[in-house]
């Protein structure tokens, strides 16, 4: 096998590889194999004409395509290892010639991260405070959603729950024909355009009114932007919430575990407590990374580079749901691909440098995840689905699933060391730990608490061990419910 070898660009290097007969034959061996009982040769049982007739039957080249896959990576896997090279994601294949085979392999090499001084940094994170306001706000929307909705004989109110038959009308054109529908008026509603609500507000049951309202720039029909939509509106019942008294009653019918109002109190302030806890130590991991990432150089191909843009634009169209294609979403977005691609190139940048300063961490402080701490992972997200946990156990038993789910172990130690280093903590600046030692920091933060996702940037090398994944994208998701106990 023949291979030459050019420094094409910065961090790339490209390989032009020739194979020899010699190294062809091989190949062509396993095709005959694999073909022989597939195909018939007049005169022969299948299987048992010689080699030579089964090459002038099927064809040279057809046994070459047969093979060319396998011989394809095989030779790029031996061209990379004869010319010693770290690699960092696929190469790039241009075939050349099918027989011999020769073809051209752009070759990304590993990125360099060089994190700067980045134990001098010294920072602290937030307070942690929850007031007795915020107490009282969960307690207020627990009695809320508590409440039934009763039947009253005044008029309308905002947040009050309004049965109405509704028609509108824009251009003669019907666009609105509701009959019997609940609605909650308020001040900051814009459905179905803003302004709606203060027409309601003051209206008894069973009255009728007539108004108009401007079609708002973000309708559906961008054409009809600012023409007015003229509405008959009847109100046929008006309902407002009965709520319950606070008292030992309403905590009995929060959980059971609440036998007082103020057992209540205490559990809605413990749970915000733990909630204000997570959310502190997510934002201040995520101030820490970046206070890292922005005195860091990376430097990566320009390979590298653009396959982060296009995972990155494949992310933004995958969101808009799977029956939008690229095309459709260029369309909707008013851009060509190239402008779409000079928009996203920063944050596809960004998120680059964020998962390869993890990645460098990771390495620097000896930062390794093992199997019993991914089957300790696994575990806890099936006893959290509850009746699901057979499911959960199943879905991350396979090989990627526990590599995805290490992936985010392996991003929390990270952050949890790197929270430990920029406070100054006592051992934080000594010796690195030991991989035996590193399974002792803090696991309590969710997984994949800062968005650094190597799932998003996609990168598939053997090289780039520790692997990194987690991140991203990750939705530290806070509930609605505040400190609503669970």
């Amino acid at each position: 096998m023949k291979i030459t070898r050019e420094d094409s660009a910065t961090l790339e290097v490209t390989l032009n590889v020739e194979l020899e007969p010699d190294d062809i034959e091989p190949y062509l061996d396993r095709s005959i194999r694999r073909l022989a009982n597939r195909v018939q040769i007049p005169g022969f049982r299948k299987g048992k004409a010689p080699r030579y007739l089964m090459e002038n039957y099927i064809g040279r080249e057809a046994l070459v395509r047969e093979s060319l896959d396998t011989m394809l990576q095989e030779s790029l896997d031996k061209a990379l290892k004869a010319e010693d090279l770290e690699v960092f994601g696929e190469p790039d294949l241009e075939m050349v010639e099918v027989d011999p085979l020769s073809f051209k392999a752009v070759v990304p090499l590993e990125p360099i991260v060089d994190l700067g001084d980045f134990r001098s940094i010294r920072m602290e994170p937030e307070p942690i405070e929850v007031t007795e306001e915020q107490v009282n706000e969960v307690i207020e929307r627990l009695r809320y959603d508590a409440a039934p909705w009763e039947p009253v004989e005044r008029s309308v109110k905002f947040g009050d729950q309004v049965t109405l038959d509704v028609d509108g009308f824009i251009d003669g054109e019907q666009v609105a024909d509701d009959r019997g529908v609940d609605f909650i008026p308020s001040q900051d509603n814009p459905n179905p355009f803003p302004g709606f609500s203060v027409h309601l507000e003051g209206m008894a049951r069973d009255e009728s009114k007539e108004f108009t309202l401007p079609v708002p720039e973000d309708f559906r029909d961008d054409t009809m932007a600012g023409i007015e939509c003229r509405f008959y509106v009847k109100v046929l019942e008006i309902k407002e919430k009965a709520l319950p008294e606070l008292d030992d009653e309403f905590a009995k019918g929060v959980g059971d575990e609440y036998e007082t109002f103020e057992a209540l109190r205490a559990g809605i302030l413990e749970n915000l407590i733990e909630q204000t806890q997570n959310v502190t130590k997510v934002t201040f991991q995520e101030k820490s990374l970046t206070e890292v990432v922005k005195g860091a150089s990376v430097q990566v191909s320009d390979l590298t580079a653009n396959r982060e843009i296009d995972h990155l634009i494949e992310d933004h169209v995958s969101q808009e749901g799977r029956q939008v294609d690229m095309d459709t979403y260029l369309r909707n977005a008013g851009k060509s691909l190239e402008e779409l691609r000079d928009e996203v190139r920063s944050d596809a940048q960004d998120r680059m440098a964020r998962y390869l300063v993890i990645r460098k961490l990771a390495k620097d402080e000896n930062i390794e995840v093992s199997p019993d701490e991914i089957d300790a992972e696994v575990e806890n997200l099936a006893v959290s689905a509850g009746g699901s946990a057979d499911s959960i156990r199943r879905a991350f038993s396979t090989e990627r699933a526990r590599s995805s789910i290490g992936s985010a172990v392996l991003n929390r130690k990270v952050l949890d060391r790197l929270a430990e280093i920029v406070q100054g903590d006592v051992g934080a600046d000594d010796e690195k730990p030991s991989p035996e030692e590193a399974g002792d920091f803090a696991e309590d933060a969710p997984v994949s608490a800062v968005e650094v996702d190597s799932e998003e940037s996609e990168i598939d090398s053997e090289a780039s061990t520790p692997q990194v994944v987690g991140s991203g994208q990750p939705d530290e998701a806070q509930s609605d419910r505040g400190g609503t106990p669970q």
